[in-house]
C-alpha cells in the first residue's frame, strides 16, 4: 500500500535521513540521499543539453539545457490506487536566500516546464516541476478517473510542493526561508487555487493570464469553432483576412486611443470595435466582408451568454485576432476544449461542432476536481492572514485567454465582502495589464518581463523594477510592492538584435497615458 503522503513527509524529516556535512556536489547521490519516492538522483553539471527520452513528445520538450551546476531529483508519488504525480526537484549548488520555487502548467497538459525550472536555478531558487498527474497534452487519462482530475486540478501541484521542499531540506541541510511560484494561462490558476486550498505552499505567486473560472473558459473557447465553422465552410474567415484587412482595422479604431499608432493597443477596455466597417460594399468583393462573417466578428467580440441570459464568458479583445486565427478561429476544434467534452465531462463520441451553451451549463454545473477557481476575497483569507502576495499579469492582446477576464475577477474581488478599496486589496494582490502581450509571451508590445524561462527572461536582469519574478522576491522580503513592470520589447524577439521599446505597465485600474515624444521610450508615458 502506498504511504501517504503525511508520512513520506515524516520519514523525510526523521534523524536517518539527515544528510551529513558533505559538499553539496557529493550529497547528490542514491546513496547519501534517501527520498522514499525518488527515481533517479543525479548531479548534472552548468551547460548539460540535458536530454528528456521519457518527456511525452506532445509536451515539444526533448531536452533542456542546465545553466548552472544542480543536484536533480525526479520522483514518483502515488495520489491514489489509480493515480500519481512524475515530479522533478532542481537543486542549484548555489542556493541563493534559501528560495523555494514551484512551476506550474499550461493548456490542459501532463508536462513539466523544463524552462521555468533552468529559469528559477539560474537564479539560485530550489525549484519543483509536475508533470500535474498526467502525461502530454492530452486528457484521455481523465477519462473515468476522478483521481486524475484531483491531480490536475489542486492535487499535483501541492504534493509535488509539499515533498520537493523536504528534499531541498535534506539536500541543504536546512530548510527554506521563503516559497515562491510562478505559472501561466493554466499555471495562473494553479497559482490561485494554491493560494486557497493550500495558503502555507507559497509566500508568493506570480499568476500569469489566469485561467480562471475554468469551466467556462472551456466552454468560451469551444464555442469559437461552431461559430466560425469549418474551413471548407462559405462563411469561414481565412488567417489571411483575419491578419490583413481585419486587423489593420482594428488597429484603425482602436489603435490611436492611447495617442500613437504603434500596433499596440494600450487598453483594450476602451475599444468598442464596429465590425460592420468590414462590410462589402455593392460592387466589392474583396478585402471585406459578407453579412455573415460580419455577424461572425461582432460574436467574436461579445461576451459569450448563457441559456438564461447569464455571462458565460467576456467577449475577445480587439487586437488578438493575428495569433487568434492559429487555435481558436482556425477552423477545427479547439483541441483542450474538445478533449476536455470528450474525455472530462461526456465521452468520446461527443462532436465539437454541436457545443452549444447548454453545454457551459453541463460543465459549470459538474465542476470536475473542483477546477473552477473564482476565490473570493473571504477565501483568500487566510492567504492574506499569513501576509502573502500575488502578483497577477494579463497581456492585453492575448490570443487564448481574454484579458478582460482578469479585468472582471480584479473587480469581482473588490466588490467581494470585507474587500473594502482598491488599496486594501492591492496590499496583497496586484495586477498588470501588459499592453500588446499575446498568451503569456509574445506580440508586439513590451512583453519580456520575467515571467518564465527561455525568451520571457532572455537578456534581463533579475531585478524587481523589471522582472516580475524579482517583483515579487523584493514584495515578500523587504515589502516593497510594484506599482509598475517595465517590460522589454527586442528586435524580432531577440535580445542579442538591440531593444525596440521599453514601456512601465500600469498597476490596474491606473492605465499608461502618453504625454508625448518617443512612443519607446517608457518616460513619455504615466500612469494615471
Amino acid at each position: 500500500m502506498a504511504l501517504s503522503l503525511l508520512a513520506k513527509l515524516l520519514l523525510l524529516l526523521s534523524p536517518v535521513h539527515r544528510v551529513t556535512s558533505l559538499p553539496l556536489e557529493r550529497r547528490c547521490s542514491a546513496e547519501t540521499l534517501q527520498f522514499p519516492d525518488a527515481e533517479t538522483i543525479s548531479y548534472i553539471p552548468a551547460g548539460t543539453n540535458l536530454s528528456l527520452p521519457f518527456n511525452d513528445p506532445s509536451c515539444n520538450r526533448p531536452s533542456q539545457v542546465v545553466p548552472v551546476d544542480i543536484c536533480r531529483v525526479t520522483l514518483y508519488t502515488a495520489t491514489s490506487c489509480r493515480s500519481g504525480v512524475h515530479y522533478e526537484v532542481w537543486l542549484p549548488l548555489g542556493w541563493k536566500g534559501r528560495r523555494f520555487l514551484g512551476t506550474g502548467n499550461g493548456g490542459i497538459d501532463g508536462c513539466i516546464k523544463y524552462e521555468d525550472l533552468a529559469y528559477g536555478v539560474k537564479n539560485g531558487f530550489a525549484v519543483v516541476g509536475s508533470n500535474n498527474g498526467h502525461n502530454g497534452t492530452t486528457a484521455v487519462t481523465m477519462y473515468h478517473n476522478y483521481d486524475v482530475q484531483i491531480d490536475f486540478s489542486w492535487r499535483a501541484l501541492h504534493t509535488s510542493v509539499a515533498i520537493g521542499k523536504e528534499v531541498a531540506a535534506q539536500y541543504y541541510n536546512r530548510p527554506h526561508r521563503k516559497s515562491y511560484y510562478i505559472g501561466c494561462s493554466l499555471g495562473g490558476r494553479q497559482g490561485f487555487q494554491s493560494a486557497v486550498k493550500f495558503p502555507e505552499d507559497f509566500d508568493g505567486i506570480v499568476a500569469g493570464a489566469p485561467g480562471l473560472d475554468f469551466n467556462n473558459l472551456v466552454s468560451w473557447r469551444a464555442s469559437f469553432f461552431p461559430l466560425t465553422g469549418s474551413v471548407e465552410s462559405p462563411d469561414f474567415i481565412t488567417a489571411r483576412a483575419w491578419k490583413t484587412f481585419i486587423h489593420r482595422e482594428v488597429l484603425r479604431q482602436c489603435d490611436g486611443i492611447d495617442g500613437v499608432m504603434d500596433g499596440i493597443i494600450e487598453d483594450p477596455s476602451l475599444c468598442h470595435f464596429n465590425a460592420s466597417t468590414l462590410l462589402c460594399k455593392p460592387g466589392e468583393e474583396t478585402g471585406c466582408l459578407s453579412q455573415v462573417q460580419v455577424d461572425i466578428v461582432r460574436k467574436i467580440f461579445s461576451p459569450l451568454m448563457g441559456e438564461d441570459g447569464e455571462l458565460i464568458y467576456p467577449a475577445m479583445q480587439p487586437g488578438s485576432e493575428e495569433l487568434a486565427t492559429t487555435k481558436l478561429y482556425a477552423g477545427k476544434p479547439f483541441s483542450y476544449s474538445d478533449e476536455w467534452f470528450k474525455y472530462v465531462i461526456y465521452n468520446p463520441s461527443w462532436n465539437a461542432s454541436t457545443f452549444t451553451v447548454h453545454d457551459a451549463a453541463v460543465a459549470e454545473a459538474r465542476n470536475p476536481g473542483d477546477v473552477e477557481t473564482w476565490p473570493t476575497f473571504g477565501d483568500l483569507a487566510e492567504y492574506r492572514a499569513r501576509n502573502g502576495k500575488i502578483i497577477v499579469y494579463h497581456g492585453g492582446q492575448d490570443n487564448q485567454i481574454t484579458s478582460f477576464n482578469t479585468e472582471r475577477y480584479y473587480n469581482y474581488l473588490l466588490q467581494s465582502e470585507g474587500a473594502g478599496s482598491a488599496g486594501h486589496l492591492d496590499r496583497f494582490l496586484r495586477f498588470f495589464l501588459i499592453s500588446g502581450m499575446f498568451h503569456c509571451s509574445g506580440g508586439p508590445g513590451a512583453w519580456v518581463l520575467g515571467q518564465g524561462g527561455g525568451a520571457a527572461a532572455e537578456g534581463i536582469e533579475f531585478k524587481g523594477e523589471n522582472n516580475v519574478l524579482a517583483a515579487l522576491v523584493r514584495w515578500v522580503e523587504k515589502g516593497v510592492a510594484p506599482d509598475t513592470l517595465e517590460g522589454v520589447k527586442f528586435v524580432d524577439d531577440k535580445a542579442t538584435s538591440g531593444i525596440s521599446l521599453r514601456r512601465r505597465h500600469c498597476r490596474y485600474p491606473l492605465r499608461n497615458v502618453y504625454m508625448g515624444g518617443d512612443s519607446s521610450d517608457p518616460n513619455s508615458w504615466v500612469c494615471r
